[in-house]
């Protein structure tokens, strides 16, 4: 227990506490770092492997700190908060061009432990993306570091030129599952492999509106829940004005005045999304008076109630 005590030994006030962050990764290195080297390659050329003067919990510690702060690059943040604040808590310390050095070889249990940080479905899901910039849009071709593998993406901003991250989390902002495409990758196209073993609902923005998408996470016991497109709302607003005109063809028996208000006085597509944005857009339907109206919400039954009366209120010029 050496990094505890050297932590309480300090006298300067560390800006969070880092032992709970330190001691949960050094229990997962001591799990995942002689089973992972044990299963590496080996080659035919003689290699030193000596230790290095920070152990890989350290090197692992600094680098989840450093992500959760707000600096953007490393060189300021490993000179105004690590050697500054964390030199007790890190008593062999590197200079900053040897931890980056030191980077690479952290990459792979990070993203091991990465997946030992994930919450649990509770049936409310929400996935979105968004783009990892390498470089100005202006250095594109000049680009050498990930000429390979980034590609140009447009976002809803603008074009970008790097990598997109998706992310699907629960209800409580517990992280459920990510991917790691280039740029030009569409949103809907790594939704099946992010959602598997999931349930319940799956929130989503205009970019996941898809109908063979939503056909096969039905399959798979998700429901794929997404906005609306503009078309496909007049679309729905089209249905509703056909209902009406089909109700006054089956009762002729009803009042002419209603039966010609609804047949012949069909409301116009702006009207008709006024009326059911009124009820949060859950009108199914609107009765006419003489049927029973299935509903729950207090103001669709006030509409079933009141009838033509209701409408020809909403609809100016109409008597």
């Amino acid at each position: 227990m050496e990094f505890a005590k050297t932590i309480i030994s300090t006298k300067e006030a560390l800006p969070m506490d880092i032992l709970p962050v330190f001691c949960d990764i050094d229990d997962f290195c001591q799990f995942f770092e002689p089973r992972w080297k044990q299963r590496l390659l080996s080659s035919e050329e003689r290699q030193r492997g000596r230790a290095a003067r920070l152990c890989l919990s350290e090197v692992m510690t600094i680098i989840t700190l450093f992500h959760a702060s707000s600096y953007r690059n490393f060189k300021a943040y490993d000179t105004e908060q690590v050697m500054k604040h964390y030199a007790g808590a890190f008593p062999r310390l590197t200079s900053d061009n040897r931890f980056v050095e030191l980077m690479p070889s952290a990459l792979v249990p990070w993203c091991g432990y990465l997946q030992t940080r994930k919450g649990a479905c509770s049936g409310i899901c929400l996935i979105d993306s968004t783009s990892l910039k390498v470089c100005h849009n202006r250095r594109i071709h000049s680009h050498q570091v990930f000429a390979n593998c980034a590609r140009r993406g447009k976002t809803s901003v603008d074009w970008f030129f790097g990598f997109k991250l998706h992310l699907v989390i629960n209800d409580c902002g517990e992280l459920l599952s990510l991917r790691l495409t280039p740029g030009n990758v569409d949103d809907r196209r790594p939704v099946p492999e992010l959602v598997k073993d999931l349930f319940g609902k799956l929130f989503g923005d205009k970019g996941y509106i898809s109908q063979p998408l939503f056909e096969t996470l039905y399959d798979d016991g998700l429901q794929l829940v997404t906005k609306m497109e503009e078309k496909d709302e007049e679309s729905a607003h089209l249905h509703v004005r056909q209902d009406y005109a089909q109700e006054a063809r089956r009762h002729p028996e009803r009042d002419r005045s209603t039966q010609k208000h609804l047949a012949n006085r069909a409301q116009p597509a702006s009207q008709c999304g006024k009326l059911l944005r009124q009820f949060n857009r859950r009108v199914d339907r609107l009765y006419l008076p003489g049927e029973e109206a299935i509903a729950q919400h207090s103001c669709r039954r006030a509409v079933a109630d009141s009838g033509a009366g209701f409408l020809s209120s909403l609809i100016p010029n109409s008597r």
